[in-house]
């Protein structure tokens, strides 16, 4: 006995054999019936109790259930003839299968050929079972026989789950032991094939005690209504909600197919394929399908763990012939249904060996091929399979495939765009981003760039430049929004950055001239009568290496973090400004005295916030990352992404650039405060020269001389005083610089022919690298550049 059933068992000769022929389970009727203790039996061949010429084959069920009369042995030496029902079972673990082997001992008391009840009992047209007060099997009408596909006298006297030998038998029979137990009706429903049918079926299971005249219950009556039709038709209409909830939740194509796959199985099919065709040039898939096509496997889904049966891995392409389900349907443009029992599947079989080998391993018997169309195009092929499910595919089963699949069609459509869009964006803003960042004598840098996993690719974006003086600009900025339009956004913005740095503007006035012209794009991308949404944050800072100072400004920006030599991450005290775009209001900077070796991590919001947590938190998780000393900003790049952003990939883009300043000795600076006196331009030329001599530059005294000469006289002659003289230089390049208190600046220009001014600035430029002009808060300064290796060449 068991909860399950706590009646006694021994009414039935039970056994159970394994795959492999061994008896594995032996109750006290099969002891009963053969005489045979389980100890004798457990363990040992199952053929050696039949009694047969040939043991190997009188025995060899077929099909999941198998019937009929076998001789067995007797403890005693003689032999019993006996009708066997069998049912196989298959493993949940992967483990070999089993049957379950059953015959009753007691067919139960006579039937009253003159009971009227008993007659309406059996003309019934609906299926109905009588089960006694043990719940063994007392009476069937013909309609129910034809549905176990068992004759009443055979099964007679057996329990409901030895008859039906399925889950779902052994469940029926626990709501009848409630039924018999409570004394109240239960109706129950549930898919299954039953021994008579060809394919699986929707019953309704009404359950009913059956009490004599003293209202005692003396057993369960069970009335099976088929309702198929009804149960499909739902089934239909909830897989096709479900696959609007459940595809298309991404932007990815692989990720909708394989949401189509997962949707179609188990409800559809026991195995699914989704192969797509690979984009051409124009991005689009090709418009004219001939055999033998070239597909992709996208996704699979199986329901066995792993998918056992797929021949193809996901991302492997592979080519169908004209005899494939995926080539016949792509090139018909239509559902094709083929069975391996028309013959249909033979051809194709022959061709590719592994796939034939998977239809005889797993017992495929039918196959689906739907084409993937959407818009006009054909994207690709989902193929359906079946082998665990014994029912063919029918015409319902067609159109619900195709309903599911147009659904999930248009979803990789979207999908599709949304990638090559997106592809597209991605490489504008890469080639609008830096390729590699310039190498100064004023600061070390590393960056890196992360489009959004989903969002799109926004307009973040990151910059080094080289300033007059040593100096270097390190810029970072964040167009609002995602897409082709922030990316072009930010290349304009990112080009007029580097207009502005090249005129040496201050970082306070680049950003009000970077405003302007954001309210100026605002505008023009608004139209007449709405106002355009162009917006963007900046954060630009300036550092000079001679006097170690980085002067900082930002719009909107998240403030940078500064790590000096062997100290701790600290946010740097920035005043934030408006973003760019509002317009009119003012920026304010602020100015560092950093020391050789300190750190600046600039980045956008990206990087510090998510969904998951605030601005704070990511700046403590970065101000974690940056708190380990490395000599390889590369290494703490890839730290700080590590650290901050989850494996799946940014909600946003993320920009960061890291940079270690230097410093520049003083050594390598020479400085003369010169008196407005045109005489002296010739011992200031003596003293240039000399002190080349001492860095060991006289190949570059020559032009140094012309320049300093030429600037030198300029500033005496149109400048305020006083006026400064000042020569750096490092390993590639020396700088002249003539500084004044004018704010007046020089013009190049070209001098007509009988000119006798007017070609001094010219002559600069021509023997230097660049030239130019800036302003500072005293007056100007008038530079130029002489390379170092061109003069040594």
């Amino acid at each position: 006995m068991s909860p399950d059933y706590p009646f006694d068992d021994a009414a039935t000769a039970r056994a159970v054999i394994d795959d492999l022929g061994t008896v594995r389970e032996w109750n006290g009727g099969a002891e009963r019936l053969l005489g045979h203790p389980a100890a004798a039996v457990v363990g040992k061949p199952a053929t050696d109790l039949l009694v047969s010429e040939d043991p190997e084959t009188a025995f060899r069920p077929r099909g999941p259930r198998w019937d009929g009369t076998v001789t067995l042995r007797h403890r005693d030496g003689g032999t019993v003839r006996v009708w066997l029902l069998a049912h196989h079972r298959r493993s949940q673990d992967g483990a070999p299968g089993h049957w379950l082997v059953v015959t009753p001992l007691e067919a139960g008391g006579p039937r009253p050929a003159d009971d009227p009840l008993a007659a309406a009992l059996v003309q019934s047209p609906c299926a109905v079972a009588v089960y006694d007060e043990r719940l063994r099997l007392s009476r069937v009408n013909e309609a129910m026989a034809e549905v176990i596909g068992l004759p009443e006298e055979r099964i007679r006297g057996l329990r409901l789950s030895e008859i039906g030998g399925k889950e779902q038998s052994t469940e029926l029979e626990g709501h009848l032991l409630r039924v018999l137990t409570s004394g109240r009706a239960q109706d129950v429903q549930t898919y299954m094939r039953t021994g008579g049918e060809e394919r699986a079926h929707a019953w309704l299971a009404r359950m009913a005690p059956v009490t004599d005249d003293a209202g005692r219950v003396r057993g369960v009556c069970l009335a099976a209504h088929d309702f198929t039709e009804n149960y499909l038709a739902r089934e239909r209409l909830q897989l096709v909600n479900e696959a609007s909830v459940r595809i298309g939740t991404t932007l990815d194509v692989t990720r909708t197919a394989q949401e189509l796959a997962d949707v179609c199985v188990p409800a559809l099919a026991d195995f699914v394929s989704v192969d797509l065709l690979d984009p051409q040039e124009n991005g689009d898939p090709p418009s004219v399908l001939t055999a033998p096509v070239g597909l992709r496997r996208a996704a699979h889904q199986s329901v066995n763990p792993g998918s056992p049966e797929a021949v193809a891995k996901p991302g492997q392409l592979e080519t169908y012939p004209a005899t494939s389900p995926q080539a016949d349907s792509l090139v018909a443009g239509r559902t094709i249904v083929a069975t391996l029992a028309s013959g249909e599947l033979d051809q194709w079989l022959s061709w590719d060996q592994a796939r034939s080998e998977r239809v005889q391993e797993y017992g495929i018997h039918a196959t689906m091929s739907v084409p993937i169309q959407a818009r006009g195009l054909t994207l690709g092929v989902a193929v359906l399979t079946r082998f665990r499910r014994p029912d063919p595919f029918t015409a319902d089963d067609v159109l619900l495939a195709e309903e599911v699949t147009t659904r999930a069609a248009v979803c990789i459509d979207n999908a599709r765009r949304f990638s090559r869009e997106r592809e597209t964006a991605l490489a504008l803003q890469r080639s609008l981003l830096p390729r590699t960042l310039p190498r100064t004598a004023a600061a070390d840098a590393a960056s890196r760039y992360l489009p959004a996993a989903r969002a799109g690719v926004g307009g973040d974006w990151f910059d080094v430049i080289q300033l007059s003086g040593m100096r270097v600009a390190m810029v970072v900025g964040d167009v609002v929004g995602h897409g082709i339009q922030a990316s072009a956004t930010m290349g304009r913005l990112r080009t007029a950055v580097r207009t502005l740095a090249d005129i040496d503007l201050a970082p306070d006035e680049l950003l009000t001239h970077l405003d302007d012209l954001v309210v100026r794009l605002s505008a023009e991308s608004g139209g007449e009568g709405s106002p355009g949404e162009v917006g963007a944050t900046c954060l630009y800072a300036v550092y000079d290496p001679v006097s170690r100072r980085c002067t900082l400004a930002r719009a909107g920006h998240p403030a940078p973090v500064m790590i000096a030599p062997g100290g701790v991450p600290e946010l740097v005290d920035l005043p934030s400004g408006p973003p760019l775009g509002v317009g009119g209001l003012p920026f304010e900077s602020t100015e560092l005295s950093l020391r050789e070796g300190t750190v600046l991590a600039l980045f956008t919001d990206g990087l510090i916030e998510s969904r998951d947590r605030d601005a704070d938190a990511g700046h403590a998780l970065l101000r974690e990352a940056l708190s380990t000393h490395s000599e390889s900003l590369e290494e703490v790049c890839d730290r700080v992404l590590h650290t901050l952003l989850p494996a799946g990939g940014c909600a946003d883009d993320v920009a960061l650039l890291l940079a270690r300043t230097r410093g520049l000795p003083a050594t390598q600076v020479a400085t003369w405060h010169i008196p407005a006196d045109p005489a002296l331009v010739g011992p200031i030329r003596k003293q240039v020269v000399d002190q080349l001599g001492t860095w060991e530059l006289l190949e570059a005294s020559f032009t140094a001389e012309l320049v300093v000469s030429e600037l030198v006289t300029n500033a005496i002659r149109y400048g305020a005083h006083p006026i400064r003289l000042r020569l750096i230089h490092d390993a590639t390049t020396l700088i002249c610089e003539v500084s004044d208190t004018s704010h007046t600046a020089p013009h190049l220009r070209r001098a007509k022919t009988w000119d006798e001014g007017g070609r001094g600035l010219l002559l600069v430029a021509q023997l230097t690298q660049r030239w130019g002009s800036r302003h500072t808060t005293e007056g100007k300064t008038i530079w130029a550049e002489i390379g170092l290796l061109e003069n040594e060449d």
